[in-house]
């Protein structure tokens, strides 16, 4: 890359990173549901429904519009009297918390890494790191929202059915143990996709679990789905169950924050039946390491260095797998937790890889 080009590549991640920010105080605030529901409204329209003071609330109208994010009726009228709307096909960007293209959270997880930039820049001085509940409720929810719509959706009306016997099994009932399960949302996928199947979710972050527990309860899944604060590496199969009584065992883009993944997938192997299906997503990036990488590589290595190694190094005795975890790292932590092989599933997702780890007795 030439100095110009380097120049403008940066002057655009620069403003970029100013529309990521903004995005998120916009969010904060409620508005961009506020424009998508009322609009067009006046910045004091704006001020009084959102809670913002009347002079941020025109300035961030205004630096929305000129990003291109909402649209002014009429920009030459006195900036008191313009009338400021989200234009609707920017509201499955920035409203729908049930699309696919929900950006909001991102935005979220961005602001939240970057609170804690001094103690991230401490954490690089002694490689010692920043745990997941140091980074607090907005990178929390930011998790669970950004994967919502997904598990809501494709997991089990598309996704899951790639594997036969476990459409087969979840259609007849099985049972299911999520391991890393946040906020519960793909537990509650696999339940309102399968209304026979039972699912344990398991987590170590207590405001998670809270919160799955309550999702679950809103969903009205709340008898078929119970979550339990427990690290998943020292998990049973629930109070009424035994070890190895599990269908299906699950891992949803949680491996490369493990400090011990060996551990939890060595469990994932006792709690799955003989014949079962021990299935993990995690992201999408390159087989190899290649120097200037993709978009989807460029993020992954972003969330890593302000996130996910922070978090997995937080922890004493880490392997500090990092977010960008290659499918050659995840069949070495499978291997040596009794797996046979990896297999990567035919599931086509521009963010995400599935993959079903091999049993020694599988066919």
């Amino acid at each position: 890359m030439q100095t110009d080009e380097l120049a403008d590549h940066l002057f655009a991640s620069v403003l970029g990173a100013l529309d990521v920010l903004t995005v998120h105080i916009g969010d904060q605030f409620g508005v961009y549901d506020l424009l998508h529901r009322d609009g067009p409204l006046t910045p004091e329209e704006v001020a009084e429904r959102s809670g913002l003071h009347p002079r941020y609330a025109r300035e961030w109208l205004e630096q929305q519009t000129v990003a291109g994010l909402v649209d002014v009726d009429d920009p030459v009228r006195p900036a008191q009297e313009r009338r400021y709307s989200l234009p609707e096909e920017h509201a499955a960007v920035l409203a729908d918390r049930d699309s696919p293209s929900f950006f909001t959270p991102f935005a979220r997880m961005v602001a939240a890494a970057a609170a804690q930039l001094p103690a991230l820049q401490d954490a690089y001085r002694t490689g010692g790191g920043v745990g997941w509940e140091a980074f607090g409720p907005l990178m929390r929810t930011a998790q669970a929202d950004a994967n919502r719509p997904l598990f809501l959706g494709p997991l089990a009306h598309d996704w899951l059915p790639v594997l036969p016997e476990v459409h087969r099994d979840l259609t007849a009932g099985g049972r299911v143990a999520d391991i890393g399960c946040g906020e519960g949302w793909s537990s509650i996928g696999i339940a309102l996709g399968y209304p026979a199947a039972r699912v344990d979710g398991f987590d170590v972050d207590p405001a998670s679990v809270d919160a799955a527990r309550r999702h679950a309860a809103s969903y009205g899944v709340g008898e078929r789905v119970t979550f339990h604060l427990v690290d998943a590496a020292a998990a049973s199969t629930g109070p009424a169950s035994e070890v190895g009584g599990y269908d299906l065992v699950t891992a949803f883009e949680c491996v490369h924050d493990l400090p011990d993944p060996v551990s939890v997938l060595g469990r994932a192997r006792a709690l799955v039946r003989p014949g079962g299906t021990v299935l993990v997503m995690d992201e999408k990036v390159p087989e190899t390491f290649t120097g200037p990488g993709d978009p989807v590589e460029q993020l992954m290595y972003g969330i890593s260095l302000l996130v996910c190694l922070p978090d997995g190094l937080s922890h004493p005795g880490s392997v500090g797998t990092g977010t960008v975890m290659r499918p050659d790292t995840l069949r070495g932590y499978a291997r040596e937790a009794g797996f046979v092989d990896v297999q990567v599933l035919p599931v086509e997702h521009d963010m995400f890889r599935f993959y079903r780890l091999t049993l020694p007795d599988s066919p």
